[in-house]
């Protein structure tokens, strides 16, 4: 019904069209001169009747090509935050209101320049006001923000100062150790997960490297973990960045617009923040830096696992996984000591502890 109801529309559409032109033809000097013989009310039912027939006939492909082309809009505009659309609807609305007043100068001097010069700007500047709307989102989301920010009470001041967003990345997720930070309550929110990302691991996920695809679901775990058993605030961004290819450069680029940090244990992705200015939390780093302190000289009780890189060295290791290089330890292989440690070595890749067995060193006293 709904079908019918549309085909009788547009073949009134048609007719009015055939209408229109008619009109348009007559005033030609050319073809008025041809259709003079012909009363000027049939030649305009003619055309209203040709273009109607035409319309009703073209009616069924018309109404597909419409909703295929309503259902991509639908799609599309899916994707985009709720607050892109409205910027982009008052962008569109202000770019046809300066077409308008730009176009009637050009009509009043020549009507039909100005027809083509009203199509030309009213598609550049509605294009350009949706553009520039959209683009600048951001911006004008900082710039509302700072004219509410204004009007807040200093009890509210305080609470939005209390703590800048942490955006997380692919590896710091799949990594895992981020839930039993946030648990401890060390990292306080919010915290930021931007679509890019989600994406990136549901890609992990699907991979057909099983090894792969096990990283990935630990990953959206995690993340479930987070958002159900964490009394935290969680933000799904969804910024997309489709000029920007690679997802750390996204990464980057969200950070600073939010003027957040990164928590990571990526070490190239806190190298290229350092280089940008922005600040990062890198879970290595902090594993490193909560790990026992130990000194020269102090005793140990290890077991010696397997054998070193060097001759006769073997190797142990702390609960935290630090290494333990124990030197002539070859022999104690699968023996728990005492150690003496000589020194400690830290690195970038973490803390190496070089110790000696303690029955070792009281012989050579």
């Amino acid at each position: 019904m709904l079908d019918k109801v549309i085909k009788i529309g547009i073949s009134i559409l048609g007719v009015l069209l055939g209408f229109g032109l008619s009109s348009i033809l007559k005033s030609i000097d050319y073809l008025k001169n041809l259709l003079a013989g012909w009363p000027g009310l049939a030649v305009s039912i003619a055309f209203s009747i040709l273009l109607g027939i035409i319309f009703y006939i073209l009616s069924s492909r018309i109404i597909k090509k419409g909703r295929k082309l309503i259902a991509l809009i639908e799609t599309e505009l899916q994707k985009l935050p709720t607050f892109e659309i409205i910027l982009g609807s008052i962008g569109l609305i202000i770019g046809l209101v300066i077409a308008y007043l730009l176009s009637q100068p050009i009509y009043e001097f020549n009507k039909y320049l100005g027809v083509v010069a009203s199509i030309v700007l009213y598609g550049v500047l509605g294009y350009l006001g949706i553009k520039l709307a959209t683009r600048n989102a951001e911006d004008i989301t900082n710039t509302v923000s700072n004219v509410n920010f204004k009007k807040t009470s200093k009890d509210k001041i305080k609470q939005t100062y209390k703590s800048c967003p942490k955006v997380l990345d692919t590896s710091v997720i799949i990594d895992g150790r981020i839930a039993d930070i946030c648990k401890t309550g060390f990292i306080e929110g919010p915290l930021v997960i931007p679509t890019f990302v989600l994406e990136e691991l549901q890609h992990i996920a699907d991979s057909s490297d099983g090894l792969k695809r096990n990283r990935g679901r630990r990953g959206l775990d995690i993340l479930n973990k987070i958002q159900k058993d964490l009394d935290i605030e969680i933000i799904i961004h969804e910024k997309k960045f489709e000029d920007i290819q690679e997802v750390d450069s996204k990464l980057l680029k969200l950070t600073q617009q939010l003027k957040g940090k990164i928590i990571t244990n990526d070490y190239n992705l806190n190298k290229v923040a350092e280089v940008q200015k922005i600040e990062v939390l890198n879970i290595n780093e902090l594993a490193n830096a909560v790990k026992p302190v130990v000194l020269p000289g102090e005793e140990m009780i290890v077991q010696v696992v397997r054998d070193g890189k060097e001759s006769g060295q073997g190797l142990a290791y702390l609960d935290d996984g630090t290494m333990i290089v124990v030197e002539s330890g070859r022999k104690f292989i699968g023996e728990t000591i005492d150690v003496l440690v000589t020194s400690v070595l830290q690195t970038s890749a973490g803390r190496m502890i070089f110790a000696k067995p303690k029955s070792l060193v009281d012989k050579a006293v």
